[in-house]
């Protein structure tokens, strides 16, 4: 006999469907998120299609199966309520390395290490495939913290004329292997009057400064064919090539060189003389010119542009050599300043002026050449990586001067060119003379006429142009105002 007060339990009807599909579940409240279930059999044709897609995608691919369920509307995925419209999946799985390349790269400029991994298919839409996979280079630069550095494109020193015609071309590579073995120079004369170097300014440090002193005096700088001195030894034919320091020195050290140029050629008869433009390269002293990043005239109104930076240093470089000369003590010259005319009442700076034909005279007393490296903001664009001078110049003034050379290294070679030119110092200097004679060459085989070397602005290449008798000059700038004014009224 059974006790009522015990609890009875009854086995509930089993549903059990011979062709295995589910009636009548059990226990599932239509109002209870948490009962909720996926059937895994049942599709609209959409999804249905989506999930067969997905399958042929990645059929071939045997790690790259997304989640069970996520090619249609997946009811277990994760939603964020507030921000979903921000969230996307991007594919983060690294790529199987190519067989038979290097897993890291070492690009053109770019940082050894550094692996060349190809982005998502996801942010590579989103970037306009920019960067493709596989073999295909991609036109974008890779270089060591480059990525967001503007290309440069520098103009020409001289706008060149298309009537101009090109002659001949020479890439610097080539310049730099030409040598020849010279005699040392011999000097014809000595024009002018020098100063004494003032050897204090040997002691001047960050805390023994000297303010930069304007001082009024005459400095010719005049070209080749504008020099009387020169047009003498032309009529007597002592030489064939005539030129000054300065447009020898830039020709010298052509291949060290980053900014445009130009020098002006004009053959008459068997004698070649080399001239430069009022107002042109020749006439500013260039800064951190071989620096990785160089200055550039993006802004032109900035104090660190590089119009205003070549100009300020012309203008330190004129001024620091009159003040560190003392002017009561003076060597002169067996003769006078060429320049200066009896009407001249400024008084001149210190100067000599020395012509020279392969011989190099021996003095016991040394001949000084006075430059000077300014400095400006190091933590400007086009600084170089140079040191802040005020706290590095006394306790590491090799790491400031290894840094200038490396910055200004075409500007310090044109200087120690000119230096020996002058005969300021002796060194070796045969090597360079083989751009000159090769330079020479190529106008000697051209007829009398009046031709331009330039530079090219954006390549190590310089290109000989034939151009008319009166290019470069005062009437043929003038002609076309002259012209273009009738036509204006």
């Amino acid at each position: 006999m059974a006790d009522s007060s015990q609890l009875s339990f009854v086995l509930p009807p089993i549903q059990d469907n011979p062709d295995g599909s589910w009636v009548l579940l059990p226990f599932i409240c239509p109002h209870n998120s948490r009962s909720k279930f996926a059937d895994w059999t049942e599709s609209d044709g959409r999804d249905r299609a989506g999930a067969t897609g997905t399958q042929q995608r990645y059929g071939n691919r045997r790690d790259g199966q997304p989640a069970y369920g996520s090619g249609s509307t997946n009811a277990f995925a994760y939603i964020h309520e507030q921000d979903e419209a921000s969230f996307s999946l991007v594919d983060n799985k690294a790529a199987a390395p190519r067989r038979g390349g290097m897993p890291f790269g070492r690009g053109r400029g770019g940082a050894r290490g550094w692996p060349h991994e190809p982005e998502s298919t996801l942010v590579q839409q989103q970037r306009g495939a920019a960067a493709t996979r596989g073999n295909a280079r991609a036109p974008v630069r890779r270089g060591w913290k480059e990525w967001d550095k503007p290309s440069r494109t520098r103009e020409s020193s001289v706008p060149i004329n298309p009537s101009w015609r090109i002659l001949e071309e020479i890439d610097f590579p080539r310049l730099s292997k030409l040598r020849l073995e010279v005699d040392d120079p011999e000097t014809l004369e000595s024009y002018g009057k020098i100063f004494a170097y003032d050897k204090s300014y040997d002691r001047i440090n960050t805390k023994n400064e000297r303010p930069l002193q304007i001082l009024d005096r005459i400095k010719y700088n005049t070209t080749t064919s504008d020099d009387p001195v020169i047009q003498q030894h032309a009529n007597k034919d002592t030489a064939t090539i005539y030129a000054t320091d300065s447009i020898l020195s830039l020709l010298m050290c052509a291949p060290r060189s980053v900014y445009p140029w130009d020098i002006v050629i004009v053959r008459e008869g068997n004698k070649l003389f080399l001239d430069k433009r009022d107002g042109g390269p020749f006439d500013f002293v260039t800064v951190n010119e071989n620096a990785a990043d160089p200055p550039t005239d993006s802004d032109k109104d900035s104090l660190n542009s590089a119009g205003s930076l070549h100009l300020e240093a012309t203008y330190i470089n004129e001024n620091f050599a009159f003040q560190t000369v003392n002017e009561s003590s003076a060597i002169s010259f067996p003769k006078p300043n060429p320049f200066y005319g009896p009407d001249e009442t400024d008084p001149l700076a210190s100067c000599g002026y020395r012509y020279r034909l392969f011989d190099l005279s021996i003095h016991e007393e040394e001949d000084v050449k006075v430059l000077a490296l300014n400095e400006f903001d190091s933590r400007a664009e086009g600084a170089g990586g140079a040191p802040d001078w005020r706290t590095k110049l006394d306790s590491q003034r090799g790491a400031v001067v290894a840094t200038e050379m490396k910055n200004n290294s075409c500007k310090l070679a044109k200087w120690a060119v000119q230096s020996i030119l002058a005969g300021a110092e002796v060194m070796k200097i045969g090597e360079r003379m083989g751009i000159v004679r090769t330079v020479a060459d190529l106008c000697m085989k051209q007829p009398d006429g009046k031709y331009v070397l330039i530079k090219d602005p954006n390549k190590s290449v310089i290109r000989l142009y034939a151009v008319p008798m009166d290019a470069f000059t005062a009437e043929a700038e003038e002609q076309p105002i002259e012209e273009e004014a009738p036509e204006e009224e």
